[in-house]
């Protein structure tokens, strides 16, 4: 009985929160510039609270893998 309470107790705060955007991949990264640029963007914007979560770190790491291929092209690799 308890549970049914606390359950019609807190179903008012379950619209309180918006959907997350969901955790993408180093590779999600690594394939579109546009993404990576857009999600670094929004890392820098607030490292505090966002450079430790998993998309900033995904994609920081796929742009580190990308600066890697770019020089590796260059170098005729």
């Amino acid at each position: 009985m308890r549970r049914i309470v606390a359950l019609f107790l807190l179903l008012p705060l379950a619209g309180c929160f918006e959907p997350g955007e969901g955790t993408r991949t180093v590779s999600d990264y690594l394939g579109d510039e546009a993404l990576r640029a857009a999600q670094l963007a929004k890392c820098r914007e607030n490292p505090g609270a966002l450079a430790e979560t998993p998309n900033c770190e995904n994609a920081t790491e796929a742009d580190g893998k990308a600066r890697l291929q770019r020089m590796n092209k260059a170098l005729g690799g």
